[in-house]
């Protein structure tokens, strides 16, 4: 049994016309029990992220990505440009768990949980609800001409999107420069912050644009995760589907009559209202399948079950299920696809564990002079090196000192033998190690250099150390 027929099928996309140009959506409001829940996650992931750059742990923001300064800080652990390979297996971790999410669960990531739609959704669409209306009085007013109404309508909307735009802005520029580098933009004016104010200018414009006039073509246009999902999901994957075994039958669709038995009639269960169309933010029919343009948002499951209710039917017409399920009836399972990015999601936990636990607060490098020999100072041979320590804290270090560990010898540091290493900076120099020349056991010495402030073991790290047997 065909579940499209050939001549309901939609092979164009829902925001675009024949003309190719721009074709706006007016979805219907929705209501029901998934948008409610809906609501409930988009209000909390709002909540964190608008809290979420303001929150500080152990003087280090909660979430930060300072592209710039190559500065990230991921649940208050700082990663810096030496800790690349931590960032690196952080995002791997990222992606192939959402691979493993889309899956199973299709691009249900999408409707719940992805910034764009929720700000779309449950931020945008409900203040245009409020100012224009629902379906109906949107598409009327788009129809309508230039006049008092419309322009106060329009005028209010678009002065209500570029403060929340604004306010977007802000917060995403907290992410990427730092919540203090945004309050003191405040505090000092534009003027003194022209950079970061510029920027801001920038990204209030560029949510403006995306939030009134792209929408939804960010996800069925722009989002590369949305092409993703296209060679991810499978039979077997569940997703917002139609039950089109139920919904077809033998006769196909066909409008509700009360005074017949459709049981009897050989009629599907879809009554053809379209009111699933009607909703869908996207512009979808979803009676015709997967499509690359669902975000899994279930508008359509709470309209159906509604219109499914009202007349008598069972709900579940359209619910989140694989096309196995519908078909086949084959109840879901783990299959091996799944449990490879499993395996692979759990190795890349393990490593990023283990390399967290490794990693130190404090980086040292000490690396001999290229081009410089050796030096004879009386029975000792000397070496010079310069070295590099990376504070990744927010504490000063106020007493830095190196020593030999495992080795008699001496360092003699260019400048103050103790210094201060300041919290999140960085201090260069240069030293010399001296080694009695009867203790080299060969031309090239393997020497641990510990890091020490005051007489705490700080950091240690290794070097190579010549001497005169290279010459022998």
């Amino acid at each position: 049994m065909s579940n499209l027929p050939d001549e309901a099928f939609r092979d164009t996309i829902g925001t675009i016309d024949e003309g190719g140009k721009r074709k706006f959506i007016f979805p219907k409001k929705p209501s029901g029990k998934f948008y409610d829940y809906r609501k409930i996650v988009s209000y909390v992931l709002l909540a964190i992220l608008f809290i979420n750059p303001f929150i500080k742990i152990n003087g280090n923001q909660f979430m930060m990505f300072n592209i710039i300064e190559r500065r990230f800080n991921i649940f208050g652990f700082p990663f810096w440009p030496q800790d690349f390979y931590l960032f690196v297996i952080s995002m791997l971790i990222g992606v192939v768990f959402i691979l493993l999410f889309t899956v199973v669960f299709g691009r249900i990531f999408c409707g719940w949980i992805c910034p764009q739609t929720i700000f779309l959704e449950m931020v945008f669409r409900r203040i245009e609800y409020w100012i224009d209306g629902d379906r109906g009085a949107q598409s009327r007013l788009a129809r309508q001409e230039w006049n008092a109404e419309k322009i106060r309508k329009r005028l209010i909307k678009w002065t209500i999107f570029f403060l929340i735009s604004f306010i977007i802005a802000n917060v995403f520029l907290a992410y990427l420069v730092g919540s203090d580098a945004l309050l003191l933009m405040v505090e000092q004016g534009p003027i003194e912050q022209a950079s970061n104010f510029i920027a801001l200018l920038i990204f209030t414009g560029v949510f403006y644009f995306v939030f009134v006039w792209f929408r939804e073509q960010v996800c069925i246009i722009a989002c590369p995760y949305g092409r993703l999902q296209g060679v991810l999901l499978d039979n077997k994957s569940i997703n917002v589907a139609y039950d089109f075994v139920r919904g077809e039958k033998e006769e196909g669709r066909a409008k509700f009559n009360k005074k017949e038995d459709r049981a009897l009639t050989g009629k599907g269960d879809c009554i053809d209202c379209l009111q699933c169309v009607h909703v869908c933010p996207m512009g979808i029919d979803i009676r015709n399948g997967t499509q690359l343009e669902c975000t899994n948002c279930t508008a359509c499951i709470d309209e159906c079950d509604h219109i499914m209710e009202s007349v008598g039917l069972p709900k579940g017409l359209i619910r989140y299920a694989s096309e196995d399920e519908i078909a086949k009836k084959e109840p879901f399972r783990f299959t091996a696809r799944m449990k490879g990015y499993s395996a692979v999601l759990f190795i890349l936990l393990s490593i990023f564990v283990g390399m967290l636990f490794l990693r130190t607060d404090l980086q040292a490098v000490v690396l001999r002079l290229p081009g410089q020999l050796f030096q004879h100072k009386g029975e000792k041979i000397s070496n010079v090196y310069t070295y590099k320590i990376v504070n990744k804290t927010m504490k000063d270090y106020n007493d830095i000192h190196f020593e030999l560990i495992d080795q008699k010898g001496e360092i003699r540091n260019v400048g103050k033998q103790h210094f201060k290493v300041a919290k999140e900076g960085i201090s260069q120099g240069t030293l010399f190690i001296e080694i009695d020349e009867v203790l080299l056991e060969s031309d090239k010495t393997n020497v641990k250099i510990g890091v020490y402030n005051g007489n705490e073991l700080l950091e240690t790290t290794k070097t190579n150390f010549l001497g005169p047997r290279s010459f022998n």
